[in-house]
């Protein structure tokens, strides 16, 4: 196709430029992840103040992605990820250097902001670059999202195992975040395909109902998934009695499982269409949750983190790309709702969690997380009205 989305790069280079920011992204998230239950017992701080701090989190995040999203449609793409990859590698630097509760939360404060700024950003370009492309593609982003996510929990799992100060881990990865924004933001594309301006006067807005609609399913998918990334390593820890470098593994498992998944989704989701994608994904999804609540042994519950993980792959987005295709006009201002409500679920749904652990078994709190699953597989044919 003829169109500005080639003024600035080529879209082969874009795209793997785009794949640069997932990892990244994906890699910083889980760095955090994995040294939860190491900074928890640094700090000195409960599993319900984490669920609080993790509120915090969420909250810094949600307010990042609906500035982000704005400034996205304004001031352009090029200029906002980097700048955005280079927050959450500063941010990075934080959770390791906290000695309290009250450090910790402003660390984590502005690891949410980061976090919540390039995921609109670099979610608002994957929709871009898709669009130069005769097929689905986005779903390939998000699998290197969990590449990223996966990486991170082998080196923490490796330098928790070796001794290596968390400040130090956490400082280094930072750097690598830095230098990946820096390096990888002029391949970046900045215009979508211009829209006549007959066509502006008649398309219509995008119905509010439906933005909520998919916002709402993000939600409940993302908080599936959040409890996956911020209690996976725990639920090991202290359900199973297992060692803090064996309890990495769980996210581990969740982590390559939602890769494949999310490799193999674009494929399927070409025949079967994105309602099924995540209908049937959900139900998955709630059968490897299950199997984690009941499960004693440690390789059934790596096994119900798995199928968790891949239940999950390829849901979320599905709906980032509708949400991102609704209106052209202001496809950050719209993405932003979506992810925003997404992430809250993913960063400051775990929170709930936190609260219910201190109530019951951490196994039991999962009962959360199966529950919306199992509504999304009702909620997931709002998708074949996103047109």
């Amino acid at each position: 196709m003829t169109s500005t989305l080639e003024a600035a790069a080529p879209p082969r280079a874009a795209r793997i430029a785009t794949f640069l920011y997932f990892g990244l992204n994906g890699f910083a998230v889980g760095m955090w992840v994995v040294h939860i239950p190491s900074i928890e017992r640094a700090t000195g701080i409960t599993h319900s103040m984490l669920g609080l701090l993790l509120l915090a989190l969420g909250g810094a995040a949600f307010l990042a992605m609906q500035l982000a999203g704005p400034l996205v449609d304004r001031l352009g793409q090029r200029r906002l990820v980097p700048a955005t990859g280079v927050l959450i590698g500063v941010a990075l630097f934080l959770p390791g250097l906290a000695t309290n509760w009250w450090s910790l939360g402003l660390a984590l404060i502005c690891l949410g902001f980061g976090n919540g700024s390039i995921d609109v950003g670099m979610n608002a370009q994957a929709v871009v670059v898709e669009r130069g492309y005769p097929r689905p593609i986005m779903a390939s982003f998000h699998a290197v999202w969990s590449i990223g996510g996966a990486i991170a929990a082998l080196i923490g799992a490796a330098t928790l195992r070796a001794g290596v100060p968390t400040q130090i881990t956490l400082s280094v990865a930072g750097v690598v975040c830095i230098v990946i924004a820096l390096g990888a933001g002029r391949f970046l594309l900045e215009a979508t395909e211009p829209v006549a301006e007959e066509q502006v006067e008649e398309r219509a807005k995008p119905p509010a109902k439906l933005v909520w609609a998919l916002g709402g399913l993000a939600f409940g998918l993302m908080l599936s998934e959040g409890v996956a990334n911020d209690w996976a390593a725990l639920q090991f820890r202290d359900v199973l009695g297992t060692s803090v470098s064996t309890a990495a593994y769980a996210y581990g498992a969740f982590a390559v499982a939602m890769t494949v998944g999310r490799f193999l989704t674009d494929r399927v989701a070409a025949v079967v269409g994105p309602a099924a994608i995540v209908r049937w994904g959900a139900a998955i999804a709630a059968v490897g949750i299950a199997i984690v609540i009941v499960s004693p042994w440690v390789a059934l519950g790596l096994f119900g983190w798995a199928l968790f993980g891949i239940g999950l792959a390829g849901g979320v987005p599905q709906l980032f790309t509708a949400a991102g295709n609704l209106d052209p006009r202001a496809a950050g201002a719209l993405m932003a709702r979506v992810v925003g409500l997404g992430y809250v679920g993913l960063l400051a749904g775990p929170a709930l969690i936190g609260g219910l652990a201190h109530f019951m078994p951490l196994n039991l709190a999962f009962i959360l997380p199966l529950v919306l699953c199992v509504l999304t597989f009702f909620g997931g044919p709002v998708l074949n009205s996103r047109k």
